[in-house]
């Protein structure tokens, strides 16, 4: 019996967590299927959405991924939430778009971690000078160590 070998696919390498590498052959006739329910109001299609991290209920630009997966070589299957109204929803979408998303929790991530350091430096410099006057106003003692 032939085989039919025409068929175009591509492989992409998957790292586990616990660090083991497998890798997943995908096929370009394969059917991208959403579980969305036509008609829900907590559903977003692809074609109802230009940027993921924007909540279609609300417009808060706080809308977060709770997971993903791969759902085929050019689609991604996202469940997201807003925390802003609470609206969820699950979703098939392009990859550019998720790159979009991906690139845009970057930029959330790295404000929340600049504005964690200039807390992290307020407090120190705070602290430090809560310290300072204690050792000039001399209610620390060598006992206190």
């Amino acid at each position: 019996m032939a085989r039919d070998t025409d068929h175009h696919h591509y492989v992409r390498k998957v790292v586990l967590p616990s660090g083991k590498t497998i890798e997943v052959v995908y096929f370009e006739d394969q059917v991208v299927h959403s579980d969305a329910v036509a008609g829900s109001p907590s559903t977003r299609t692809v074609e109802q959405q230009d940027e993921l991290h924007v909540c279609g209920s609300c417009r808060s630009e706080l809308v977060y991924p709770t997971a993903w997966s791969e759902a085929g070589p050019r689609h991604w299957e996202v469940s997201l939430r807003c925390p802003n109204c609470e609206w969820q929803g699950t979703g098939v979408f392009e990859q550019e778009l998720v790159e979009r998303f991906d690139d845009e929790l970057d930029r959330g991530t790295q404000q929340v971690v600049d504005d964690l350091r200039r807390l992290l430096h307020a407090n120190m410099e705070a602290e430090i000078e809560r310290f300072v006057r204690a050792l000039h106003g001399g209610h620390i003692q060598p006992e206190d160590f």
